[in-house]
């Protein structure tokens, strides 16, 4: 029997008063590093003009970016663009999970466009000189000269560079209080030092006057004949091509577009919104939302994306001349529509995209991202939303996802069922009254509780013979976007194309409804500057559609074998919000898949990968699924299959097994270095949980000893927690040795010996080796890394 409804307020409510204190600093217990050497600084002027351009641009996107590039860059000083440079620092945060009213907008380039408006705004220079002052940005640089780590040593106890630390956002006037308490918070912070030459450019070039130059990009002839076809296409003047052109903006205004028919020059377009039209200048309408109403005339535009590539917001997404034609088709050729009246941007239009956009016919939309799934789920987990421990507090730590196909979901063939279902699909969040909240939260998950159970008698009576895998996307015969995997990493996730690793814990079963209100619940309609309100009641809706897509999955299990599986899925407190939140499982229903084995779920999976396999991008994985002591990428050279096949003996194995691995944290790049030749491996740790039903608390609910790790055989993650840097010729006895050493003084000895402490003499170069390797691999996914989540091994 369920518990009362009003339970879910106060798990709600229970939120809330944690969150507030969520950010509270801990004691990470660290030790004191061994050494510090303190130097007079040795800067000599000189009459040689610096150039921005040539001299600081570069170097600020290899030792600056990896920590000023992303909302959560310190003091919101970023540096990804030269508007950014000169914009300067704040004293607030964008990151703030308990501030119970919303924050003023600081996005570059939209919210000010002059130097005087981020001033009005609260920032302030840091390359500026005052009065007998040098600017901000030197005096940072002075004192990081003048104080060296010993080389590859842990940072001492009192610095903390975690995640959660109270940065001390300080202008001219604070600077000597400054260097007095925090002697060791120079530039560039609790990293190896910058050296002589490097110092001496960047010196230079405030004392000369700081100045900036703008970047240019250049467009070719055939660049400029495509963004104007396609502005031409998404601005005609159809009241039809008006309401797809606002569904693609809303779905792609994240999107780094690039051109895969042209010659790849290194330049990516943005979609935006402008009060101008195509042929002039873009004038940028500045809303909160990309769903908010432009009030005035508005045009859709491609601009150039005129910045550093930073991977954490680097979402590509490409278009070319044979997918214009596709759009066309698709949207307004496959099935006929008409549209009397526009819909508008009220807050109900703006919490329910599916009766906003009814009129364009649901198969189109859900084909469009299903097309570019991988595309779709990174809008989630990366773009702006730089912190989301408390939306990845409520997936598990690897999970394997697949789509229903559009000609078996019902919201798509049933009209009466989507026009029913429909009103049930609001979105939460939209209202931030604190006084609000609770009751707002009751009221969508119950209309989420009763549109599941709508779902359930449709589909019982749509599939009499029950659900199978027959109804799930088989990527139209060759598109990989069919079979993802997403990783959680404590804070932050990925996601890649294929079924990567062993077989997880849960698996998603994702349909229109649930692709379509994860993507405006985390991406349009989230508010990275909202308050405590808004964002607990977005994360908490999260966990709707987490709970959603698991039991769609569960639907193709045997009746009797749901409910245990779905209990050992929400162990301990976990069945409390099986009581209180969620829907029951079915446990009559049959399903049309027949099983023969007392692991049915393992054995479902296995047979879908067999039934999918010429889609699955890693339908071989052998590193993590090493079958016959095949253990290597059979295409490899003759050192990387030995690389691989020494760590195939670590990968999927749990960690009470391989007990140093305990030590290491999320996401840790190996550098496998082989004469002049290197490669890179993410090891990725899938930390066990008793449950993720809840947003706070996790320390309670987790399982270290059945924690495991994923092997990938590249770059996994924008933020790398730590690197090991190996020859190859060492990495059997690495191996071997940080897997099995308990101590953590003999471990950390091993980190000394191979690892890349932040203190490293070649950290930064190392770090930018990884990078340059991963864009000879991977050219459009590669950008700069972040280091805001390095750890102090």
């Amino acid at each position: 029997m369920k518990a009362s409804p009003y339970a879910s307020l106060i798990i709600f409510l229970c939120s809330i008063v944690l969150a507030l204190g969520a950010c509270s600093k801990q004691d990470d217990g660290l030790s004191q590093s061994e050494s510090i050497t303190e130097h007079e600084e040795l800067f000599v002027p000189t009459q040689e003009a610096v150039s921005y351009r040539d001299d600081i641009e570069p170097l600020l996107e290899t030792k600056c970016l990896a920590c000023h590039g992303c909302y959560d860059a310190p003091c919101q000083l970023k540096f990804e663009t030269p508007d950014g440079v000169e914009r300067g620092a704040h004293e607030l945060e964008v990151y703030d999970g308990s501030r119970t009213e919303k924050q003023a907008l600081t996005r570059l380039g939209i919210d000010a466009h002059s130097k005087q408006g981020w001033r009005d705004l609260g920032f302030y220079s840091v390359i500026e000189k005052h009065e007998d002052q040098s600017p901000l940005m030197a005096q940072m640089l002075q004192l990081g000269k003048r104080y060296e780590f010993a080389h590859n040593t842990r940072l001492p106890e009192e610095l903390d560079t975690g995640l959660a630390r109270d940065n001390v956002c300080t202008n001219l006037e604070g600077m000597a209080d400054y260097r007095e308490n925090h002697p060791l918070g120079g530039m560039p912070f609790g990293t190896t030092n910058l050296n002589d030459q490097e110092y001496a450019l960047f010196m230079n070039w405030l004392e000369q006057g700081a100045k900036v130059t703008q970047r240019e990009v250049t467009l070719s002839q055939d660049e400029k004949k495509a963004i104007d076809a396609w502005e031409k296409w998404l601005n005609r003047p159809s009241k039809e091509q008006q309401l797809v052109s606002r569904w693609l903006y809303e779905h792609l205004y994240l999107a780094r577009l690039y051109f895969s028919d042209l010659a790849d020059n290194g330049t990516y377009f943005e979609i935006v919104r402008s009060h101008t039209p195509s042929g002039k200048e873009i004038e940028i309408i500045n809303t909160r939302r990309p769903n908010d109403n432009p009030e005035k005339d508005m045009y859709y535009r491609l601009a150039p994306v005129n910045e550093a590539i930073v991977h954490k917001r680097h979402i590509t997404f490409p278009l070319n001349h044979e997918r214009l034609g596709e759009f066309q088709q698709l949207f307004f050729e496959k099935e006929n529509w008409t549209l009397d009246k526009l819909p508008g941007y009220s807050h109900d239009e703006r919490q329910n995209p599916f009766t906003t956009f009814a009129a364009i016919p649901a198969q189109a939309r859900y084909q469009f991202m299903l097309n570019e799934a991988e595309y779709f789920t990174r809008t989630f987990i990366r773009g702006p939303v730089c912190r989301g421990q408390i939306a990845t507090d409520v997936i598990r730590d690897q999970f394997w996802a697949f789509f229903l196909a559009p000609e078996n979901d019902a919201f798509i063939t049933d009209p009466k069922y989507q026009e029913e279902a429909a009103p049930y699909l609001a979105l939460a969040g939209q209202n931030d009254k604190l006084t609000d909240a609770g009751a707002e939260w009751l009221e969508f998950n119950e209309m989420r509780n009763k549109y599941l159970k709508l779902r359930e008698a449709t589909y019982q009576k749509a599939q009499p013979k029950g659900p199978s895998l027959a109804d799930v996307w088989n990527g139209d015969g060759s598109n990989q976007n069919a079979l993802l995997t997403i990783f959680r990493h404590h804070d932050s996730a990925s996601v890649e194309k294929g079924w990567i690793g062993a077989v997880p814990t849960t698996v998603w079963l994702m349909d229109y409804p649930l692709f379509e209100r994860t993507y405006y619940q985390l991406v349009v309609n989230f508010d990275v500057f909202g308050n405590v309100a808004h964002q607990l009641q977005t994360r908490l809706y999260f966990d709707l559609i987490r709970n959603g897509a698991e039991q769609n999955f569960l639907r193709l299990m045997p009746p009797a074998a749901r409910k245990p599986l779905l209990e050992s899925w929400y162990q301990n407190l976990g069945k409390l919000k099986l009581d209180i939140s969620y829907t029951d499982v079915d446990t009559q229903f049959n399903t049309a898949e027949t099983f023969s084995t007392q692991s049915p779920k393992d054995e479902l999976v296995l047979r879908a990968m067999d039934k999918f396999a010429s889609i699955n991008a890693m339908a071989s994985d052998p590193i993590n699924r090493c079958e016959n002591n095949s253990c290597e990428r059979p295409d490899a050279k003759k050192w990387v299959k030995q690389a691989d096949s020494t760590l195939a003996t670590i990968a999927s194995q749990p960690v009470k097994h391989l007990p140093g691995l305990s030590h290491l944290p999320e996401t840790t790049l190996l550098h496998v270095t082989h004469g002049k030749e290197r490669t890179v491996y993410t090891l990725i740790r899938n930390r066990a949980h008793t449950n993720v039903a809840f947003l706070m608390g996790e320390e309670s609910r987790y399982k270290p000893e059945e924690d495991t790790f994923t092997v990938y055989p590249g770059i996994i993650g924008s933020y790398p927690n730590f690197i090991f840097s190996i020859p190859a010729e060492e990495l059997k006895s690495a191996v071997e040795q940080l897997s099995q050493t308990k101590e953590e003084d003999k471990f950390r000895a091993l980190v000394a010996h191979w690892g890349v402490r932040r203190t490293h003499h070649e950290f930064w170069d190392i770090l930018a080796d990884i990078v340059e390797w991963h864009k000879e691999e991977r050219p459009r996914q590669a950008g700069i890394l972040d280091i805001n989540r390095y750890e102090n091994l």
